[in-house]
């Protein structure tokens, strides 16, 4: 595999900051409305996501799955290029699934 330079690192890095930004604001008002949903007895349900989805949290919530991404997005900065690569794959596929489920939720609501 080729080597990353440290231009390409950077910038790669200011885009998965810029993305977990616009996750965490998502997931504030998703959470949020959850919240009021399961006050008034809906919203029943277990996880926001299943097992297999790649998360190692379950919850009912999204803040706790954009923890634990925001955490392997800090870890993958001390990543050398090949697992550097490897990592990325996983971190923008769970990027993508939370961003997808929640626009999917907000145009739901």
């Amino acid at each position: 595999m080729s080597t990353i330079s440290d231009a390409a690192k950077r910038a790669l890095f200011e885009k998965l900051a810029e993305n977990m930004q616009l996750i965490y604001r998502k997931a504030i008002d998703a959470d949020d409305v959850l919240a009021k949903l399961q006050q008034s007895g809906k919203g029943k349900f277990q996880n926001v996501f299943t097992q297999d989805a790649g998360f190692t949290v379950q919850s009912k919530r999204f803040m706790p799955y954009v923890k634990e991404l925001a955490g392997q997005v800090v870890e993958l900065e001390q990543e050398q290029d090949e697992e550097l690569q490897i990592k990325l794959a996983e971190i923008v596929k769970k990027m993508e699934l939370l961003l997808s489920t929640l626009n999917q939720f907000k145009s739901s609501v």
